[in-house]
């Protein structure tokens, strides 16, 4: 299990200040944009985004972070950039950064649908770098492990869930081809800008099949209630309809998986998650799948 408090605003406050001492930039008035997954910063005394990763279990992953924005911006794909002239990933301790430059987005607009399925497209189209392949429910299984405040039975309940649909996965023929994908396709993970939308949060990107950067969307309207025509816009953006694919009920539940146990790490460090968790667990537990789930905040 994980330490208690290990991510409480305190100790991001702490590490937040030793990695911009190790950088070079101050500080002082940094503003936490959000913290579920990681906590994010924008600096205040420069145009700098501090990205600090909310999980001891996932700070592996910085480095292939690093590696997919560099990819980016090889290809000229419209994402969000490292600070030049910083040697990346920058650890401190138990502690994993990124360091990138804020995006402007006075004058941009809010992204749609249409803008995320031409990004896929443009995405899921470039040479293959050297990532690892897809395994969705990696992160749910370390998580699990360092669950902060959940009973034995709901862990113990997860990761027997983990080992049926990844079961089930191996079973899957999809009819995309391969390539490298976002990982976490949402709006959420689009930044307006004047240039148009730009790409953020490479977490989970891989070389895999093109069918899982369609299914957040999806989810997003069975779960949160978003519009059916948002998902419909991406599907006709794209070309492909996910959720008329037979092996769609399987990816819904490993996403389902994801929003579910995203926040465990930090679930005693941030208790206002515990009860929305609580509430999304008890409904995957049940089968109930037409239940509404709220954002974490």
């Amino acid at each position: 299990m994980a330490a208690a408090g290990l991510f409480t605003r305190e100790n991001l406050d702490a590490v937040l200040d030793r990695v911009c001492a190790r950088v070079g930039v101050d500080p002082g008035g940094a503003r936490l944009l959000r913290f579920t997954n990681n906590a994010v910063f924008q600096l205040a005394a420069a145009p700098v985004v501090v990205r600090i990763v909310g999980s001891v279990a996932l700070r592996h992953r910085v480095r292939k972070v690093v590696r997919v924005a560099r990819w980016f911006a090889d290809h000229g794909v419209p994402a969000v950039r490292l600070t030049v002239g910083i040697e990346q990933p920058v650890f401190v301790g138990a502690y994993a950064a990124t360091v990138w430059d804020t995006v402007v987005t006075s004058g941009g607009t809010a992204p749609r649908a249409a803008d995320l399925a031409a990004l896929l497209r443009r995405v899921h189209a470039l040479p293959l770098p050297d990532l690892p392949s897809w395994d969705p429910l990696d992160d749910v299984r370390r998580r699990l492990g360092e669950a902060e405040g959940l009973a034995v039975d709901d862990v113990l309940f997860l990761r027997s869930r983990c080992d049926e649909v990844a079961a089930r996965l191996l079973d899957l023929d999809f009819p995309l081809p391969r390539g490298l994908v976002h990982g976490d396709a949402h709006l959420g993970n689009l930044i307006p800008s004047s240039a148009g939308p730009v790409l953020c949060d490479f977490d989970s990107s891989c070389l895999g099949p093109p069918e899982w950067d369609l299914t957040p969307l999806a989810v997003g309207v069975s779960r949160f209630g978003e519009p059916t025509a948002r998902y419909r816009e991406l599907a006709d953006g794209y070309g492909f309809d996910v959720t008329r694919w037979s092996g769609f009920a399987v990816l819904r539940e490993v996403r389902e998986l994801k929003l579910i146990t995203s926040v465990l790490p930090i679930m005693n460090s941030s208790p206002q998650v515990r009860p929305e968790l609580l509430r999304r667990l008890r409904d995957f537990r049940t089968g109930d799948t037409s239940a509404r789930w709220s954002r974490y905040r």
